[in-house]
């Protein structure tokens, strides 16, 4: 896991630090011991002092290694993965539950107040035993087969990047998932402003944001479900607000209604809807590509692969990372890596797993030789 690369870089380098002040100290005891001492004696006590030096590391190495591995309680990637399957354990949970099926969904859950409403679904801040829930539920009929995949895509996804799925009834078109209060990532900025959340809005939080948007898309792209891909990203907006934003400024994706497979049936491309798109955010692929000489025509617009996705990257990272202070700093960083991405031809950009690799790269990098906001400047 990323977080156990940047402990273990981190680990490294404070070992490295000790190294350095205890050669110091070896030297200036060997020193002394020139001084003082014949030159017969000062060969032990030489090797003496390398002796406790590499000693100290192992148990310098070994005791950070226990702290990283009894202190890597981020709930943002844990609280998911110790439930069993069809269990779930919400972030303020002690114990697993099972999934609360018809019964308990219709009995057991109280809509509160209506918090979203799209084309698919309505959305109700609701309670379940004193815990906040959102209780989506069915629009319109004409969107049942949407809501359904979105159902089962939430069911066959659970894992840290993905909201956690409380319970569900098919019979009734209703889902309920887990509450998050800061909403959707589209008020990421309005969040940031709001004073309890000012100390927040630095590059480090932002840019691992951009980190948790690029390893959804490497999830989805790998997922156990197959090769998925974001089809209701069109547009920066409505990317945007298929994410929620958490408590613990993470991200976790949330709106799973239009998530076609590349590849089923072996080697098949897919399309996202049956119109035309238009614009800059959309990969050049995902364009009618007659122009407009031609009427557009749904069975005559070519598919496409996972790749659109990763031509949404840069626009995507740009919007999170705003206009903070040391912001020019990380677009800087990765400026190689999100140039790739924006390839026309769609075979010659990167993967998301690479992507993620260089994103990691640069966090850790700007982490080390520039932890505090007001440093980062001196990186250029």
């Amino acid at each position: 896991m990323f977080k156990g690369e940047l402990a273990l870089e981190a680990k490294n380098s404070q070992i490295l630090h000790l190294n350095e002040n205890r050669i110091s100290i070896a030297a200036q005891d060997s020193s002394m011991g020139r001084n003082n001492s014949t030159t017969s004696r000062g060969v032990p006590v030489v090797l003496v002092c390398l002796g406790a030096l590499l000693l100290g590391n192992v148990v310098i190495y070994l005791y950070l290694d226990s702290l990283q591995q009894s202190g890597d309680g981020d709930p943002h990637l844990t609280r998911h993965g110790a439930c069993p399957p069809r269990h779930f354990r919400m972030a303020n949970m002690r114990n697993c539950s099972p999934w609360l099926e018809c019964p308990q969904v219709r009995t057991e859950v109280r809509k509160l107040k209506m918090i979203g409403q799209g084309a698919v679904k309505q959305v109700f801040l609701s309670e379940w035993k004193g815990h906040k829930v959102a209780l989506s539920k069915l629009s319109s009929p004409e969107y049942q087969e949407d809501f359904l995949h979105g159902l089962s895509m939430l069911q066959a996804l659970q894992g840290p990047h993905v909201v956690v799925l409380v319970g569900m009834c098919s019979e009734d078109h209703t889902l309920v998932t887990e509450y998050h209060p800061l909403g959707s990532l589209l008020n990421l900025v309005a969040v940031l402003a709001q004073e309890r959340h000012r100390v927040r809005d630095t590059w480090q939080t932002r840019l691992r944001l951009a980190l948790d948007y690029v390893s959804i898309v490497h999830y989805l792209h790998t997922s156990p479900a197959g090769t998925r891909v974001m089809c209701d990203s069109n547009d920066l907006v409505k990317t945007l607000s298929q994410f929620l934003l958490t408590s613990d400024f993470h991200l976790v994706v949330n709106d799973l209604d239009a998530l076609p497979e590349v590849g089923a049936p072996a080697g098949s491309l897919v399309r996202c809807g049956h119109r035309e798109l238009r614009g800059e955010f959309v990969a050049p692929e995902q364009l009618w590509p007659h122009g407009d000489g031609q009427p557009f025509a749904d069975e005559f617009m070519p598919g496409y692969d996972e790749k659109t996705d990763i031509w949404k990257i840069p626009d995507v990272t740009r919007f999170l990372m705003g206009r903070v202070a040391g912001g020019d700093v990380v677009h800087f960083h990765l400026f190689q890596i999100n140039g790739e991405c924006k390839r026309r031809d769609p075979h010659l950009r990167p993967s998301a797993m690479d992507v993620l690799s260089v994103y990691r790269s640069v966090y850790a990098t700007m982490m080390r030789d520039s932890p505090g906001p007001g440093g980062s400047r001196d990186m250029l």
